[in-house]
């Protein structure tokens, strides 16, 4: 009984560790603004749909070094190995690659509904973040985004879905922001 009183108090103390060396991962919540902007700029271009979607997958590619850059600046380094807890949200994060088969699919078959796809898939990805960061925001935002995605997505265009995220995303930025403040304060 003391030995799992005691992993519960090791897993505790990692979890406490990441949260404050990762920001509770607040350079790819910040890099996603970017990216969401990017997509919101390659859909006023008024492109045919399949460059548009092809553009829009592209926009995410630069995820990793802005996220880096913004590390950088917020001082945190994306790539620690230091706590073994980053491994899991690697795996959480490649999590999102088996759900990237659907929105490929989509891309064929409805593509005028691919950005709203992508960005149900982007919010539903956070969900296990809630645990590894203790993050309330994390749980709300990976519930919201995907009701508010589908949501505008059926009632407005593609547009509209990517300046929604943008504003969801610079919400959730604030929003980690202040977990972070109550957090440190504690």
């Amino acid at each position: 009984m003391n030995s799992i009183k005691e992993s519960r108090t090791d897993l505790e103390t990692l979890r406490n560790d990441i949260v404050i060396k990762q920001k509770k991962g607040l350079p790819f919540i910040c890099a996603s603004v970017v990216v969401w902007i990017l997509i919101v700029i390659v859909i006023m271009l008024d492109l045919p749909q399949e460059k548009e979607n092809l553009f829009v997958f592209c926009c995410s590619c630069p995820l990793l070094p802005i996220s880096w850059m913004i590390g950088k600046v917020i001082k945190v380094d994306i790539f620690d190995k230091s706590n073994p807890l980053g491994n899991v949200g690697f795996l959480f994060t490649c999590n999102q690659f088996l759900y990237l088969l659907i929105v490929m699919w989509v891309f064929s078959a409805v593509p005028d509904k691919m950005v709203m796809v992508y960005a149900m898939v982007f919010g539903a990805h956070l969900l296990p973040y809630s645990w590894l960061y203790k993050s309330l925001s994390y749980r709300i935002f990976s519930i919201a985004i995907p009701i508010v995605s589908l949501i505008v997505g059926c009632v407005c265009s593609a547009f509209w879905v990517a300046v929604t995220m943008v504003i969801i995303e610079i919400i959730f930025v604030i929003a980690l922001f202040v977990e972070l403040r109550k957090y440190n304060n504690k």
